[in-house]
């Protein structure tokens, strides 16, 4: 198809595969564990955006690490904390600590005493459906 100037018209679908073209997707980076840090029940992560980290921080009883970028707070959980939870939108549960978006490794802002890396996953759950606005889903009505 050429345009009445001699030029070329392109259309969505080729201008969408351009643009796509042009986009580098973000390589998956894996949350390191700190020197001296051992998980021995695997580890998972927990994302939450940035405004909220801060509010989540002081609801938790323990705090293990916590990783940080601008757009996101990681929390390190043991692996499988995501079994028969569904955490609050627009949480993020990243199986085996893989960031899968971001540009670059987050750093650590948060190391534990010890040698566990982990947050309890009960009360990171709750504190965020609590900043969030969310129900915790066994306090949920059920339909039938």
């Amino acid at each position: 198809m050429r345009a009445a100037s001699g030029g070329q018209v392109l259309n969505l679908d080729t201008l969408v595969r351009l643009q796509r073209g042009r986009q580098t997707p973000a390589t998956p980076h894996r949350l390191p564990l700190p020197a001296g840090m051992t998980a021995p029940m695997g580890c998972d992560a927990v994302a939450a955006p940035a405004r909220f980290g801060p509010l989540v921080l002081p609801r938790l009883p323990r705090v293990g690490c916590v990783y940080a970028d601008e757009a996101h707070w990681w929390w390190l959980v043991p692996a499988d904390s995501d079994y028969a939870l569904e955490w609050p939108a627009p949480a993020q549960y990243a199986a085996g600590a893989v960031v899968p978006d971001a540009p670059a490794v987050p750093g650590l802002i948060h190391k534990p005493d010890g040698t566990l890396p982990y947050t309890p996953p009960i009360p990171l759950y709750l504190a965020l459906c609590r900043v969030m606005g969310t129900t915790p889903t066994w306090s949920r009505p059920v339909s039938a």
